[in-house]
């Protein structure tokens, strides 16, 4: 046994028996040496670590489980959560630790919440060192101190090398998720790819927080420089402009990822950043481009020239997921609480294949639940296994794979939230204009960060709004540096009737989305819905 630990919680303690080292919270030079050692990645320019994740370079959410028992049957929406017999679980659990034995693992006992409050104290043990660097990265790291009295509240076990038998322990194939939440155990085999961990511990506090009446959010956030009760929070999937758009040099970086919403404001639930690095460029986001040759960050699933280590941001031939995450503190505007105030402004992000959607629009606080509830973006390639083009969808509260509890639970938790607030909302679309994917090209970032920042300093509030057609929200007329053209997206498409085609469809494909949730909203909710 090395490094620090609870003398009277090591995984002895947890009935963990008979494996080889274990390595105990590792600081990250020590991590990246042994990561090194074992022959598992190569270090990079400026002590940055290389790896790439084999088969799997994005989620496998569809090998994702919740265990049913009677303590979380009536609880979970087991529409979204694939279930688990309890007997399969053991199984697999019995299976994993035999596996195990005599294996050198390591183990970092972290902190899932800035707020000490609201936190959760986890437990991640890992066969890869550099995954031990990864989450340590992700979550928030205990002082010395902390660790002598750390009691894990909920422990993940991550064995790539096990392959699970769908026959044996009820699962789709060789590769599993599993959510134990009686046994406050999280199974992950047979997928190298470490987002499946982070993710994981965001499930978690996506059921555990509501209960407690605390949102949690698949957001980014940020507040006002000098004034973190001016916050504003960013929901949106993967590939929508979280990180981008939250690493705002001209405010604090809260986080670019998973957020809880309390009676005292916003808090980060972890503490790094996990970047995609596609196109990434000095020029565009100097501060996340600067990462990838720090000390420590994990670069995944990058090419890079074998001689000079040089990183090729543009080779997708690995996959168009490739990302690198890095701890909050890198980023020179980072908060270091994790913690701002109330939201003053709530930033729904969607990437519109379709090109249909404006690039900027106020919702009133029932369109704000109704866009909430519908989740509708693009999926973009890589971060699912299998998504090689933008692919429209509807991810409701902007984070199904996540969402153990049923949709409305959220967003019953949002539309409290705003009411007590008074938070202005806002849809910002990310995605295309002037056309669909194929025809039109990508929103400039330019003018985002103009209508963003026009928002965030109020002064969006004071220019001339339309009422959009299709939608019926509200869309700025004209704002000072943006092409009053961009503003209007049927006026982007040199073909009328087709923009009004496309457009038809895509309220229809709202109006059918939304049905399912009809039965459990208010009246007001009912009256913004479209179609």
């Amino acid at each position: 046994m090395t490094g620090r630990v609870n003398p009277s919680a090591t995984l002895e303690h947890q009935g963990i028996t008979g494996l080889g080292n274990v390595y105990y919270n590792f600081i990250e030079p020590a991590l990246v040496e042994e990561a090194v050692k074992r022959g598992e990645g190569r270090l990079g320019k400026g002590g940055a670590f290389l790896c790439t994740t084999g088969q799997f370079t994005g989620r496998s959410p569809k090998d994702k489980f919740v265990v049913r028992t009677p303590a979380v049957e009536d609880s979970i929406w087991w529409e979204n959560n694939a279930p688990m017999a309890p007997e399969a679980f053991d199984r697999l659990y019995d299976d994993m630790l035999a596996h195990m034995k005599g294996r050198d693992y390591f183990v970092q006992d972290l902190f899932a919440g800035a707020d000490p409050e609201h936190r959760l104290d986890v437990r991640v043990v890992t066969e890869l060192a550099w995954h031990g660097l990864f989450i340590r990265h992700m979550l928030r790291r205990p002082e010395r101190a902390e660790l002598d009295s750390f009691a894990p509240e909920f422990t993940i076990i991550n064995v790539p090398s096990f392959k699970a038998d769908p026959a044996r322990h009820g699962c789709r194939t060789e590769t599993v998720i599993a959510l134990n939440f009686d046994k406050k155990v999280i199974l992950i085999a047979n997928t190298e790819y470490a987002g499946e961990n982070k993710k994981s511990v965001f499930t978690l506090l996506n059921y555990l927080l509501p209960a407690k009446g605390v949102m949690a959010m698949h957001c980014s956030a940020n507040h006002a420089i000098g004034n973190p009760d001016d916050a504003a929070v960013f929901f949106g999937l993967s590939g929508t402009g979280k990180t981008t758009l939250s690493a705002d040099p001209s405010r604090i970086l809260i986080g670019d990822d998973e957020h809880g919403w309390s009676e005292k404001g916003t808090f980060n639930f972890e503490g790094g950043c996990y970047a995609k690095t596609i196109s990434l460029s000095a020029e565009a986001e100097p501060e996340i481009y600067g990462t990838t040759s720090k000390f420590g960050t994990v670069v995944e699933n990058m090419v890079f020239d074998p001689e000079t280590l040089e990183l090729d941001f543009e080779d997708a031939s690995l996959t168009q997921n490739m990302r690198c995450a890095y701890p909050l503190d890198y980023i020179s505007n980072a908060s270091a609480t994790g913690m701002g105030g109330q939201p003053k402004n709530v930033i729904m992000l969607t990437c519109d294949a379709y090109g249909v959607l404006p690039p900027i629009a106020r919702l009133t606080p029932a369109q704000a639940m109704y866009h909430f509830l519908s989740g509708f973006t693009s999926k973009t390639p890589g971060t699912e296994r299998g998504v090689t083009e933008p692919t429209p969808t509807f991810s409701t509260c902007f984070g199904a794979p996540f969402m153990p509890r049923r949709p409305e639970v959220y967003g019953k938790l949002l539309q409290e939230k705003i009411a007590q607030t008074g938070a202005t909302c806002w849809l910002v679309n990310t995605g295309w204009s002037g056309g669909a994917f194929g025809t039109g090209r990508r929103m400039p970032i330019k003018a985002t960060r103009a209508l963003l920042s026009a928002a965030l300093d109020g002064s969006l509030n004071k220019v001339t709004f339309r009422k959009d057609p299709n939608f019926g929200f509200e869309v700025p007329v004209e704002v000072p540096g943006v092409d009053a053209t961009l503003l209007d997206p049927r006026a982007t498409w040199a073909d009328k009737a087709a923009y009004d085609a496309q457009a038809a469809k895509l309220v229809k494909m709202f109006s059918d989305n939304f049905g399912q949730y009809v039965p459990y909203i208010d009246a007001d909710v009912k009256a913004a819905a479209i179609g």
